[in-house]
């Protein structure tokens, strides 16, 4: 088992930054993948980045230039720096891990981007 605990989230307002953060504990195999997704109301869940297994890094598009990702191996953290937020950004953000033996979630982080 895998416990992901988010931390981060809360209001800002447009054009601010924000940064979350999720540690993993438990049973954590030295090769994963970690990421956020976020899903907004009414929408699906969806990808918002991650760091695959291989390395390097992916972005949805509509993030790309804003958000970073980013992982501390020690720690078995993983970050989302978000900057230049807008309205649309809001949702609940999650944190997911993922190895050879399936995907874990975090409980999940509301960031709220007033305008």
């Amino acid at each position: 088992q895998v416990q992901l605990v988010e931390s981060g989230g809360g209001l800002v307002q447009a054009g601010g930054s924000r940064r979350l953060s999720c540690a993993a504990s438990g049973s954590i195999f030295r090769i994963n993948a970690m990421g956020w997704y976020r899903q907004a109301p009414g929408k699906q869940r969806e990808l918002g980045a991650a760091i695959p297994s291989g390395g390097g890094t992916n972005y949805a598009d509509s993030v790309k230039g804003r958000f970073t990702i980013s992982r501390d191996n020690a720690k078995n953290t993983v970050y989302l720096q978000m900057n230049s937020l807008k309205p649309e950004d809001t949702a609940v953000y999650y944190c997911q891990y993922s190895d050879w033996a399936g995907a874990y979630w975090g409980q999940g982080t509301q960031v709220t981007v007033s305008s």
